[in-house]
């Protein structure tokens, strides 16, 4: 059995090269040819809102156009909680088992990119709501910031749930390979828990903001 193994694993790779491929792990990610690309990844569609962000803000720091930094601060209202919950939930695995997140054939991050993936954008996200930006997008404070960001928590994470499962029936395995040692109400529970984070990681910057810089009071009442 063993030596039929190694003979495949021979077909797919050439004794001088690194890694398998063609394969459905590093070499699939690498060149990108299954169905959602790169956007299977939490991580990178985390990335691509942080990067929009900052790009709204130095476009904002720039011009001094008023309009960016709205945008640039109703995109960080998203992007500072989920890259706190990316930061939360991929060290958490790690810790607990690196094949939970990184497929068996895939290498481990240099620590410099895995720091640049999975922690610098929440500290610099965090940085800009708490020193650059108002206690919420609008002025005054939106009373039902609780109740918004727990709407938008809960319709992100469903949203990229019922994403990797299109892609999962299109491909035949999912970007993180806790998906596929989870049973459908375990991912129901991973995403409604992932929702719940995100929601109360948002409370805590609010809460932070708060302790940080003061309480903004209104006076009258809103339109």
């Amino acid at each position: 059995m063993s030596t039929v193994l190694e003979v495949e694993r021979a077909k797919r790779k050439h004794p001088l090269q690194r890694l398998d491929s063609p394969s459905k792990g590093f070499s699939g990610a690498l060149h990108n040819d299954s169905f959602g690309g790169h956007f299977q990844y939490l991580t990178i569609i985390g990335l691509t809102i942080c990067t929009l962000s900052f790009a709204c803000g130095i476009i904002a720091d720039i011009t001094n156009s008023r309009t960016f930094f709205l945008l640039k601060n109703y995109l960080s209202l998203t992007a500072a909680p989920l890259e706190l919950l990316i930061s939360l939930l991929y060290w958490s695995l790690r810790l607990i088992d690196t094949s939970l997140v990184i497929p068996p054939d895939l290498p481990m991050l240099p620590l410099a990119t895995d720091l640049t993936f999975h922690l610098f954008p929440a500290i610099f996200l965090s940085l800009d709501a708490l020193l650059l930006s108002p206690p919420w997008p609008t002025s005054p404070v939106n009373p039902n910031a609780p109740l918004v960001t727990l709407a938008m928590s809960t319709v992100l994470a469903f949203a990229y749930w019922f994403w990797i499962e299109v892609c999962y029936e299109r491909n035949g395995f999912y970007p993180y390979p806790i998906f596929a040692l989870l049973g459908l109400w375990q991912r129901v529970g991973l995403f409604l828990g992932s929702a719940v984070t995100m929601w109360v990681v948002g409370g805590g910057l609010r809460a932070v903001y708060a302790y940080v810089n003061g309480f903004e009071r209104v006076e009258g009442k809103r339109d």
